[in-house]
């Protein structure tokens, strides 16, 4: 039972591995496609909330969130492989932080897709 515990860990982590790598591979001075996707995205939460809270946010670097997403996806997944339960924490939040999830409300059938 325990060498098929270890074996599902390995798989389910393999997917995260994969991302990261995949992620890391197209990453390039501009952060990549991933970079190119998140920017719209920072730019339009720095402004909401800047217009909520009344401040200037500071100008955040896209390429520093894509090589955090990379780490998190890589230590992450090498965490849960070995049963830490950070492991898993971290890619349940990168899962969150991301948006490659889905909420499927089962009272209405209709599918959420959220988006941060």
């Amino acid at each position: 039972m325990g060498f098929a515990s270890f074996v599902g860990r390995v798989c389910f982590a393999s997917i995260f591995i994969l991302s990261a790598w995949q992620m890391f591979n197209e990453f390039g001075v501009d952060g990549g496609s991933a970079g190119k996707e998140l920017a719209p995205k920072l730019n339009l939460a720095k402004k909401h909330l800047s217009s909520q809270f009344h401040v200037n946010f500071p100008d955040i670097e896209v390429r520093q969130l894509v090589l955090t997403a990379i780490a998190m996806k890589g230590l992450g997944a090498i965490l849960f492989v070995f049963g830490h339960g950070f492991g898993a924490f971290l890619l349940v939040r990168i899962s969150f932080l991301s948006g490659d999830y889905m909420l499927i409300s089962h009272s209405s059938s209709v599918l959420f897709f959220l988006l941060p």
